[in-house]
C-alpha cells in the first residue's frame, strides 16, 4: 500500500479510536485493547469507501487553520443572517435571485464538498451542483453583472482561503 491508499485506513482508525476513548472514558489495558480491535475492524471494513479523507492536510498548523475557518464561518453566518433578516423585514423585500457560477481552486473532493456546504449554510446562498472546478449557486441578491470572477470573490474566496489551511 502506498501513502495515498493507506491514509484513509489510518485516519479512520485514529478517528474511531479517539471516539472510543472519549465514549469509554477508560484507559484500562483491556479497554484500550478492545478499542484498538474495534477501531481496526471498522477501519478495515470502511476505509476503502472513505477515500474522500485523502483531502485532509494533517500538520501541526492544520488544527489552527480549522479553528480560523470555524471563526470565519461563524462571522459570515452572523453577517448573512442579519442581511437576510433585513431583507425580509423590509417593505420591498429587495432580492434579485439568480443562479450563478463560482470557480473553486479546491483540489480534493472533500475541499469542494466543504466549500459547497459552507456556501449553502450561509443564508442567502444555496449550492445547487458541483461540476469539476465550478459550483452552481442560487444567490438571493445577485448584482446585475454575472461575472465569474466577481461571483467567486463575493461568495467563495473567503471560505477557500481558510479551508486551504487543512484541506487540499
Amino acid at each position: 500500500m502506498n501513502d495515498t491508499s493507506s491514509r484513509p485506513y489510518f485516519l479512520t482508525f485514529a478517528i474511531c479510536f479517539l471516539l472510543w476513548l472519549l465514549l469509554s472514558g477508560s484507559f484500562k489495558t483491556d479497554d484500550l485493547i478492545a478499542g484498538v480491535i474495534v477501531s481496526g475492524a471498522v477501519s478495515i471494513m470502511t476505509a476503502r469507501r472513505l477515500s474522500i479523507l485523502n483531502g485532509l492536510i494533517i500538520t501541526p498548523g492544520s488544527f489552527i487553520s480549522l479553528l480560523r475557518y470555524l471563526w470565519y464561518f461563524l462571522v459570515e453566518l452572523i453577517k448573512a443572517n442579519f442581511d437576510l433578516a433585513g431583507r425580509i423585514l423590509s417593505r420591498k423585500i429587495p432580492i434579485t435571485p439568480a443562479i450563478v457560477e463560482v470557480q473553486t481552486s479546491m483540489q480534493s473532493e472533500l475541499g469542494r464538498l466543504l466549500l459547497a456546504n459552507s456556501i449553502t449554510l450561509t443564508p442567502g446562498t444555496l449550492s445547487v451542483d458541483i461540476v469539476e472546478d465550478r459550483i452552481l449557486v442560487h444567490w438571493i441578491d445577485c448584482p446585475d453583472r454575472l461575472d465569474l470572477e466577481y461571483n467567486t470573490t463575493r461568495i467563495a474566496k473567503g471560505f477557500e482561503r481558510h479551508l486551504k489551511g487543512f484541506l487540499k
